[in-house]
């Protein structure tokens, strides 16, 4: 007996799909799909999530420093004149910034393999390619979902069935995080 449901697809069409679910629930953190791919999707989310957890606070926290070119009020950088030559100015700055443990960096690039780039579109400048943000969703893990659950062993997800579908009667399921 398989350890999991076919789907109905090939194995490359089933990956796709699964990591497409499991990518919206995390960003969304609800989604409606039929009851036999939300079983699927529990498996794979819970084990995203339960990986979050246990990596939450496996960082140290590190102040870098970086030169950044000054800049005027247009945005375009600011130019001395130096022996003859235009150098641009630069201010240094100091950043406060998040160094993972080779464990919990390990637990991120094992989440990019699941997860698919989420890119933000906000609906004032809808097709203004510019304005587009790209959503780290290994960083909502680790920051926004797995604090929320640090005291919870397992069982992230709820699916709550709402019915069969219209056009085959397949059974409709909302899958959440609870």
């Amino acid at each position: 007996m398989a350890g999991y449901r076919k789907l109905g697809r090939t194995s490359s069409q089933r990956k796709a799909l699964l990591r497409n679910q499991v990518t919206n629930l995390i960003y969304h953190g609800r989604i409606i799909t039929t009851e036999a791919k939300a079983k699927e999707i529990r498996k794979i989310a819970e084990g995203l999530i339960a990986m979050a957890v246990r990596e939450k606070d496996n960082y140290e926290t590190v102040t870098v420093e970086q030169k950044v070119p000054k800049t005027d009020v247009d945005g375009k950088r600011i130019r001395e004149t130096q022996d003859g030559k235009k150098v641009v100015v630069y201010d240094t700055v100091s950043k406060e910034i998040k160094k993972d443990s080779p464990s919990r960096l390990h637990a991120r690039r094992q989440m990019k393999k699941v997860l698919y780039n989420v890119k933000e579109v906000p609906n004032e400048t809808a097709g203004r390619k510019k304005h587009t943000r790209e959503i780290d969703l290994t960083n909502k893990l680790f920051d926004e979902i797995a604090p929320k659950y640090a005291n919870r062993n397992g069982g992230y997800t709820r699916i709550v069935k709402i019915g069969p579908r219209k056009g085959d009667a397949a059974m409709e399921v909302v899958i959440e995080l609870v």
